[in-house]
This record gives structure tokens, C-alpha cells and sequence, in this order.
């Protein structure tokens, strides 16, 4: 039989199987499975219900970061300022679980747990805005403009504490203020409530990005900003809009910290910026933005989250720690590049 006869004109050729497609695209759920299994031979306690929601738990504060931080990376950009955010955010909560004198009366006023919470987010909002302002209106690079954002945000917070610790945020039932530690301690159906919120947002983004006109707008952006403004995509717009989701998605991930840990102290979240990066990119998301999915960061978030406490089980230093998560972020960017820049081709 001839080949005209074997392909028809305008008969699309059958697609090949592609090991290596297959690996590079399911790199973090493959990941995660290796995790997974060897820390299951190396402890008996790792594999269990109640170390995975313990886990999860820990997840849950990455991965809320994580979410913020995929639309921005989506978009093109980069955020720095999340960790720092996350830190003055847990303050403000603090802040006003203590109390605010209000000296024209005379009385100090509690304010009740969901006020505190709107606020915080409130003031993660701000700080995005900023971001965001700076990037797509001053025209600041995002590398610098969140760079210095965090440097201010993590500054105020040492300035209202002075350096120290807003401790025992349980609040107190005659004050009205009780309820805090509901993000940190309660479960639903045993779920921790964080892994709930995490959860929640990760479904929300999904659908955005995957159903509304923001999420094509941010794609689109994101691969081609240019283009995609002569095509009537309001990029500016969509620039501030994602560092302010980034701001508020800081701003939870520190309330749930907070609650995790019943005090809120002006040096949380150092660093959390780049575990939140890594969850991304570890996912499969291009950092030259227009490429990426929650899925995958979620799966990126739940890798390093499950490494970290694996290592930690079984008696691993702080140091390692490091080294282990500081080669795995290599390894995805490396996977990424070949990925993306051309280092195979699909069959």
C-alpha cells in the first residue's frame, strides 16, 4: 500500500508515544510519588492518615502563597514581597487581637475574629496594589519593585512590634475575640480548615483561569504582552489585579500561620517567597509567564511540603534540608528549560 494511500490527504499523521513528554509533564506528581514511598521505607510513621493531614496542614500555608504567586508568574512577572507580606500581615492580625486603644474614648476596643481577618486581607491588598502600581503604571521592573516592597513590609512589621512577638492570640470569651485558632486547630469532616482553604482558592483559581475572561486575559498577557494589548486586553490592569490576588493570598497564608502558631511574630515568612516560586516552577509553570496551571503548582506546593517534613522525620539536619530543597528547585528549572526552550521535541 502506498503512503498516499496509508495517509490520506489532509489525515492528520497518529501521535507517537513520548516517554519523555510524559515524564516532563507529570514531573511533580511523579515526584511526589517518590517522595512518598521513600520516606515510607525509611519510617514507619511517615505513611499514615494523621502525618499526611499533619502535612497537608503544613502545605496549606505554601500553597495558599503558591496560588498568588502562579498569577503573577503567569502574568510574566515576580513577586518577592509575599514573605514579607505574609509577616505584616500576621502582625495586623496580632496588632488587633491585643486590642486598639482609642484614646478619644477612653476604652480599648477588640475587635471581633472576621474583622481581623478582612483587615489583614485588606492590608495584604495594599501592599499588592503597590506592586502592582509601580510595575504596570511607573513602569518599575517587578524584580525591584517587589524587592523593595519587601523590605518596607518586613521594616513596618519590626516597627510595630519593635522587634518582638504578639503572643497568645486565642483571644478571650468575655472580650468577644475568641475564635483565632479556627484556621490553625479546627478540622471539617478531619480536614484541617487550612487544607480547606487551600483547597477552596485552588479551586476557584482553576476555574478563573480556566473559564473567565480574566484567566484568557492573563494568559495572554503573560505569553505576549504586547500583542495581547493591541488586541484589546486590558494589561494593566490585569498586572495590578494579579499582585493584588498575590497580596490577599499572602495575607491568608499568614492567618493561617498565625493560627497555626497562636502568636504572630514580625520575622515570619522569611524566605517563603522562593519556596513559593519553587512550588510554582516545580509545577510546571514558565517563569517567562503564559504557561502554567494550578494543578501543577499544587502538586509543586505538596512536593516540597512533603519532602521538608519527611526529612525532618527521619532525623535529617536543617542544613540538608536546604541543600535537598535548593537542588530540587534546580532540577525544575533545568526540566523547565528543556521543557519550554526546545530540548525535545513532541512527536
Amino acid at each position: 500500500m502506498s503512503d498516499a494511500k496509508a495517509n490520506p490527504a489532509g489525515a492528520k499523521p497518529p501521535r507517537r508515544f513520548n516517554l519523555i513528554h510524559l515524564i516532563l509533564e507529570g514531573r511533580a506528581f511523579f515526584a511526589l510519588i517518590a517522595i512518598v514511598l521513600v520516606f515510607s521505607l525509611l519510617s514507619p510513621n511517615y505513611f499514615t492518615l494523621s502525618n499526611f493531614l499533619i502535612m497537608a496542614s503544613h502545605v496549606a500555608i505554601y500553597g495558599i502563597l503558591a496560588i498568588g504567586m502562579l498569577l503573577v508568574i503567569l502574568n510574566g512577572g515576580i513577586d518577592l514581597s509575599v514573605g514579607s507580606t505574609l509577616g505584616l500581615c500576621g502582625i495586623i492580625a496580632g496588632f488587633l487581637m491585643q486590642g486598639v486603644t482609642l484614646k478619644i474614648f477612653g476604652v480599648i476596643a477588640y475587635p471581633p475574629v472576621w474583622a481581623v481577618a478582612i483587615l489583614s486581607c485588606a492590608c495584604g491588598a495594599f501592599v499588592g496594589a503597590i506592586n502592582g502600581v509601580l510595575i504596570a503604571y511607573f513602569r518599575v521592573p517587578a524584580f525591584v519593585a517587589t524587592l523593595g516592597v519587601m523590605y518596607v513590609a518586613r521594616g513596618v512589621a519590626l516597627l510595630m512590634t519593635n522587634g518582638l512577638t504578639y503572643n497568645n492570640l486565642g483571644g478571650r470569651v468575655e472580650l468577644g475575640n475568641t475564635g483565632f485558632d479556627w484556621l490553625g486547630f479546627n478540622r471539617l469532616f478531619n480536614v484541617p480548615i487550612g487544607v480547606v482553604v487551600l483547597g477552596l482558592l485552588a479551586l476557584m483559581c482553576g476555574l478563573v483561569l480556566a473559564r473567565t475572561a480574566f484567566g484568557r486575559w492573563l494568559y495572554a498577557s503573560g505569553g505576549n504582552m504586547r500583542a495581547a494589548e493591541l488586541s484589546g486586553v486590558p494589561v494593566k490592569r490585569v498586572q495590578v489585579s494579579v499582585y493584588v490576588l498575590s497580596g490577599i493570598c499572602a495575607a491568608l497564608s499568614g492567618l493561617v500561620l498565625s493560627s497555626q502558631l497562636t502568636s504572630a511574630g514580625p520575622t515570619a515568612g522569611i524566605s517563603y517567597e522562593l519556596t513559593a516560586i519553587a512550588a510554582v516552577v516545580i509545577g510546571g509553570a514558565a517563569l517567562t509567564g503564559g504557561r502554567g496551571n494550578i494543578r501543577g503548582t499544587m502538586l509543586g506546593a505538596f512536593v516540597i511540603g512533603f519532602l521538608s517534613d519527611g526529612l525532618v522525620i527521619i532525623g535529617v539536619s536543617s542544613y540538608w534540608q536546604t541543600v535537598f530543597t535548593g537542588a530540587v528547585i534546580v532540577l525544575a528549572v533545568l526540566l523547565n528549560s528543556i521543557q519550554y526552550g526546545g530540548g525535545f521535541k513532541r512527536s
